[in-house]
């Protein structure tokens, strides 16, 4: 009986040993598994770069909180992230994956801005859909790309709830909608004319004013800059980084020289 426990033991303390020697991965893993739960990103390693890769999906949360069974990219999560990759000297870029319907014009806005006023390389991959204020966030990277199968909704500021019939609110929307198309004509190769038109169409929506570009169409109007996937946004993002860091190392070269 002594020697049956005995020979228990051993195996009981020979994987505990074996547990002990994955114990780090494991605890790697965890924590890169609760960055992901807690704010929608990851921090991965390609090429020997260091890539962050934030997601925005569902329906972005402006200063309202949406109902819980919405799922939702809260905006004060997401800016505090972006200012560090762009303030972190180990971060080399950043890899926007997009599948949201749209939600608070301000929010996304404000959102896309901060990227848009990046140093860093960006990039932007729209998967499922990229509709509404998630148009601007997709431009906002300075290479976008879209899914063949993804599509994008282009339409005209609209608010729900009681609003004033004055003047005053329709100029509100209007100059609104102003910042939105000028941000988007900016960032991309769509004309502002064109991008109006879009957003103004009467013949597609049934119940609402607008367009829907699938990813083809989005590229072929200027919107998005290539058809793509994962592989192509991450070698696209590569290349840049491996650019970037060409042109930084020149002047450092020079300084040794002289």
């Amino acid at each position: 009986m002594k020697k049956v426990q005995t020979k228990k033991n051993q195996i009981k303390a020979m994987k505990n040993e074996e547990g002990n020697g994955e114990a780090p991965e494991q605890e790697g893993f965890s924590e890169q598994q609760k960055q992901i739960n807690e704010s929608g990103s990851v921090v991965t390693h390609s090429h020997g770069h260091t890539i962050h890769c934030l997601t925005i999906i569902g329906q972005i949360e402006g200063h309202y909180i949406l109902p819980s069974q919405n799922k939702t990219t809260k905006y004060e999560h997401v800016i505090p992230q972006i200012v560090a990759v762009e303030e972190d000297p180990e971060v080399d870029g950043l890899l926007m994956l997009l599948n949201t319907v749209g939600g608070d014009v301000e929010a996304g806005l404000a959102l896309a801005e901060l990227v848009a006023g990046m140093k860093k390389p960006t990039v932007s991959l729209v998967l499922g859909g990229g509709h509404s204020i998630g148009v601007p966030l997709a431009v906002a990277a300075k290479r976008s790309f879209i899914a063949e199968s993804a599509s994008m909704t282009i339409h005209p500021v609209r608010m729900n709830g009681l609003v004033l019939g004055i003047p005053q609110t329709l100029e509100y929307f209007q100059r609104m909608q102003d910042r939105i198309t000028n941000f988007v004509t900016q960032n991309s190769n769509i004309a502002k004319e064109r991008f109006t038109t879009l957003a103004m169409n009467t013949q597609e929506l049934v119940m609402d004013v607008g367009s829907v570009l699938d990813g083809p169409d989005a590229v072929e109007e200027g919107l998005i800059d290539a058809l793509g996937s994962l592989s192509d946004a991450m070698d696209c993002l590569n290349q840049m980084i491996d650019k970037e860091k060409k042109k930084k190392a020149k002047p450092a070269a020079r300084r040794k020289r002289s």
